[in-house]
């Protein structure tokens, strides 16, 4: 089952966005929302840096926690737009980045599993972008035309699981490194794969056109 399909049936949406509506209230536009995550997401880099654990955790929860409220304030009012859309997804990949700098700033230099931490740090930066870019140039090519099938692309590990890992890894870390190294490694090496998947989903997909005669010859 991919991590789509699980958090589908963990998380009720619309039970989420009756709770975060609340929030627009506050009077505050949905892309005010949706550029707080990124000062949120810079304290907590700064945090980290610091080796204040427990201070970056809670930043970079609150950050998340802005994300979600963005989308929920822009549904309830009905000021959902494709420029909101854009923002989000764009500031989702720098909260992304601000996260792993600060975990590469606060671990510093070693090894972890005979490699270096620089590769594990270039490993995680590039599974992370490789995750979202690989679906997002399916959409663009038009190799994958339809919204569902986009959706279906899922993967071992999408966005929301990555930071679950890595917060808890945070959260582990502040009794062992080792811990927060494991959960390092393991994000990197479960987004790289996820982003293979990614790919050969696409290539199925137009192979598929293909055998029916629908592909765009692009």
């Amino acid at each position: 089952m991919t991590a789509h399909l699980i958090r589908s049936r963990i998380l009720d949406k619309e039970r989420s966005d009756r709770l975060l509506a609340a929030f627009s209230h506050l009077g505050l536009h949905p892309i005010a929302w949706t550029l707080l995550s990124l000062p949120l997401a810079a304290g907590g880099l700064a945090a980290l840096a610091y080796h204040n654990m427990s201070m970056g955790l809670a930043l970079f929860l609150l950050s998340g926690a802005v994300d979600m409220i963005d989308g929920a304030v822009a549904r309830s009012t009905g000021q959902s737009t494709a420029l909101g859309a854009f923002l989000d997804g764009v500031l989702d990949r720098y909260v992304e980045v601000l996260l792993i700098l600060g975990l590469a700033l606060h671990l510093g230099e070693g090894d972890f599993l005979g490699l270096p931490l620089m590769i594990w740090y270039l490993l995680l930066v590039f599974g992370s972008l490789m995750t979202s870019f690989v679906r997002a140039y399916a959409d663009h090519r038009d190799l994958v035309k339809d919204e569902a099938d986009l959706n279906r692309m899922g993967g071992l590990l999408e966005r929301g699981e990555r930071l679950i890992l890595l917060y808890a890894g945070i959260a582990a870390g502040m009794y062992s490194r080792e811990a927060l190294l494991a959960a390092v490694a393991a994000t990197a090496l479960l987004s790289n794969a996820t982003a293979l998947q990614r790919i050969l989903t696409a290539v199925r997909y137009a192979e598929g056109l293909a055998r029916t005669g629908q592909g765009n010859g692009k």
